[in-house]
């Protein structure tokens, strides 16, 4: 079995007990990580307290070289990393090393480079010197969709600014965080700046979030358990946050390009089986090309193979558990009961064995819906008319979220302009890729602060004026 990572070593839980790590492609289990304690917990942020005076005083440079030194061992290790990715969560493995490994080492590359040029003293007010200091021990707690990426996407930031780090990965997928760990340690960081305790959310998860010794909670996850977090949080008035779920929507306005509009959109709502917070899981398109919409849709989905992760071909692999699947099944089967047609896709498994779901598309889904409002975390996608721009616009931000969004149009004046009507925190124009070094968060329930780039650092800094 494996072990914690606390204050520099791999030490045994206190608690002796055990989570089975489960292959969704062959429900089989593939590991067992420790059930941590709230000891655990005590004892992994009694180590980032004292080894925070030590890495906050580290010069900038220093710290740039670890996180550099770390992302060159990711891309080294990156095939590798990919395949535990692949058995982990599910992904197809090509998927699994671009996005799942690739990607959070181009992130981690991204704090290192940004510490050359970023000025922490911000110079003067009047008399005044604005200085900005780390926030202190972070509490970061990630989920099992994007089990490094969204790690990194924490961790890096936190690391960048001087803060030290007691990371809870996901009990369901934990397998990369503990590759990265071992690459942290590897490289000589100093014993308590990384701290990861495995286990249950309940368990691990809410010691952090309460903890007085920590100073700020990162979480990303769902919108029930980000008020659970905030919650407990605000006992200690600590620093908050929250990267939380979504309900996209792509916005397809009548003189854009239709066929490569939803080739993209279909792609988007897809993307990770579907298990992606900011999936496009919404098509929005006018009611006089509606039903061509929902033929490309179709056409577009049908090359989606379900299969084995591993294997050549595979575009969706399995969800990550029985649970998920079972949520999805349960939408599958609530969309019908309200009135929507599931034009493609069923609730029966196309596999013998694994946690699989064909890809869906329901048409004649009306705003109001629960296969429109709420995340389904799936490969579900819900096409719903409109008739005019207003009525697009309402219907795009007529959901509890604001995570993410796309708009697409003849010209790219017009898709800004309702790109900038939509309240939700990214927006991709016309086709627009994802920028690893752009703010990354959301309005609304989708949560609160920013992840990625510049605005992911000073999440984890204090500003302070000092009177001359």
């Amino acid at each position: 079995m494996r072990q914690l990572y606390v204050n520099g070593a791999w030490v045994p839980s206190s608690s002796g007990e055990t989570v089975d790590v489960i292959n969704p492609a062959t429900e089989e289990v593939l590991d067992q990580v420790p059930a941590g304690s709230r000891a655990d917990v005590e004892a992994a942020v009694a180590a980032a307290r004292d080894a925070f005076p030590e890495w906050s005083g580290t010069s900038p440079e220093r710290r740039a070289g670890y996180l550099a030194e770390a992302a060159r061992l990711i891309e080294e290790r990156a095939p590798r990393i990919a395949e535990t990715i692949a058995a982990d969560v599910g992904a197809p493995l090509p998927f699994a090393l671009k996005a799942q490994t690739l990607l959070p080492a181009k992130v981690l590359a991204s704090y290192a480079d940004l510490l050359g040029r970023y000025a922490f003293d911000a110079g003067k007010v009047g008399n005044s010197l604005i200085v900005r200091e780390p926030v202190g021990v972070v509490g970061a707690i990630t989920p099992w969709n994007y089990p490094l990426n969204q790690v990194i996407c924490k961790v890096a930031p936190a690391l960048a600014a001087g803060c030290t780090v007691v990371l809870k990965p996901s009990e369901v997928a934990p397998l990369a965080v503990y590759a990265l760990a071992e690459i942290f340690h590897e490289i000589g960081l100093p014993p308590g700046v990384v701290n990861m305790v495995s286990g249950h959310g309940p368990v691990v998860g809410e010691a952090i979030a309460a903890h007085p010794g920590v100073d700020m909670v990162s979480f990303t996850g769902s919108t029930r358990a980000g008020r659970r977090v905030a919650g407990l949080a605000a006992e200690t008035i600590k620093r908050v946050a929250l990267e939380l779920g979504g309900k996209s929507a792509n916005v397809i306005l009548p003189d854009a390009d239709l066929e490569t509009a939803v080739k993209a959109g279909v792609a988007g709502a897809f993307i990770n089986s579907g298990q992606t917070c900011s999936a496009l899981t919404r098509m929005l398109v006018h009611w006089e090309q509606y039903d061509e919409a929902v033929r490309l849709a179709v056409g577009f989905a049908r090359a989606y193979t379900v299969g084995d992760p591993l294997a050549e071909g595979t575009r969706l692999g399995p969800l990550v558990s029985a649970a998920q699947r079972d949520r999805v099944i349960r939408y599958l089967n609530q969309g019908q009961e309200e009135g929507a047609r599931l034009v493609l896709g069923s609730t029966d498994n196309p596999m013998d064995r694994g946690y699989y779901v064909e890809p869906a598309i329901f048409a004649g889904v009306e705003p109001g819906m629960a296969v429109e409002q709420e995340e389904i975390f799936g490969p579900v996608l819900s096409i719903v008319p409109f008739a005019t721009e207003d009525e697009a616009v309402r219907i795009a931000n007529g959901t509890p979220y604001g995570l993410a969004g796309a708009v697409w149009a003849a010209t790219e004046e017009r898709a800004l302009a309702v790109a900038r009507r939509l309240r939700t925190g990214q927006v991709a124009v016309n086709g627009g890729r994802h920028n690893p070094l752009a703010p990354f968060g959301g309005y609304k329930q989708s949560g609160v602060g920013r992840e990625l780039g510049e605005a992911g650092l000073e999440e984890h800094l204090e500003v302070k004026a000092i009177q001359l």
